[in-house]
């Protein structure tokens, strides 16, 4: 059982739900920090252990016997195919207030008292593991759900090509935002927003608003991964793949004095990228 925000729907801090615990009032407690049960599991039913079964089968008979209402919730699962799937189902999860997702494998059986190799728990590391920031342009944006709700709650960020002189996707963050962030981003970026896409915007993902190339904020990330999807330094590592951040974070830095070309470079981005393919390569060889 967790406690919620019953105009969002958000899970709240595990604190809130020690409000409930107390001899007095219990009723008003009740009402003032509501609740919902969410159910991700069967072990056993209709005098039958489901232990056997795959998670696959084990979800199927929990979605048949337990009803949703108000109060009863199925926790929200999605089955994923590759890492970007994973990325934006934990994205998605961080902003509604989770601390993490498990994956689990849908042909395997429960094992009892232990998560073994078929459990695996993710949660978002905040560690700068690149060794520094990067300067990157806001092209894009998607609305924001919930408490994000008449904001931007995700940006789309690019690095800048000098070659070409375009600014070619590389990351979404959704992370790192305070509510005020949110508020003053949502201001400074009204006045850019453009009815097409930029041509000096290189992305092959669809934002819900696109904007004038030229504001500049800071992320850290855990790491630069090679992607189908985004456009930094697009083949120059590999054919038909470009460079992507791994859970990017905004540091809180709107770089104001900052020119759009003045950001973070793909060839600093590929620079970065091999500096780690070999910081990775040096701690095997020790």
């Amino acid at each position: 059982a967790v406690a919620i925000n019953e105009n969002t729907g958000e899970f709240l801090p595990f604190q809130e739900l020690m409000h409930r615990r107390r001899k007095y009032q219990v009723e008003k407690a009740v009402a003032q920090y509501p609740i919902t049960v969410n159910f991700f599991d069967v072990l056993y039913h209709d005098g039958k252990s489901c232990l056997e079964l795959g998670y696959k089968e084990r979800r199927s008979i929990l979605e048949k016997i337990v009803k949703e209402d108000d109060y009863a919730k199925h926790i929200p699962m999605t089955i994923i195919n590759n890492q970007d799937d994973i990325e934006e189902f934990l994205e998605n999860s961080i902003n509604s207030g989770c601390e993490g997702v498990m994956l689990k494998m849908l042909d395997k059986p429960y094992q009892a008292g232990s998560r073994g190799s078929y459990w695996l728990k993710l949660k978002r590391e905040y560690r700068n593991e690149l060794g520094d920031s990067l300067d990157l342009v806001v092209i894009g944006a998607f609305f924001g759900k919930g408490r994000r709700t008449g904001k931007y709650g995700t940006l789309l960020l690019a690095s800048y090509d000098y070659d070409t002189d375009i600014f070619t996707s590389i990351c979404k963050v959704g992370t790192g935002f305070t509510d005020e962030d949110l508020d003053q981003l949502y201001q400074i970026l009204s006045d850019k927003v453009t009815i097409k896409k930029n041509p000096r915007i290189d992305s092959d993902m669809e934002a819900d608003v696109w904007f004038e190339p030229e504001l500049v904020i800071e992320v850290v990330a855990s790491e630069i991964t090679l992607s189908p999807i985004h456009k930094a330094a697009r083949n120059e590592i590999r054919k038909d793949t470009g460079l992507a951040l791994r859970f990017p974070k905004f540091t809180g830095k709107i770089r104001l004095e900052k020119d759009a070309e003045d950001a973070s470079t793909n060839e600093e981005i590929m620079t970065l990228f091999k500096g780690q393919k070999k910081v990775a390569h040096d701690k095997n060889l020790m």
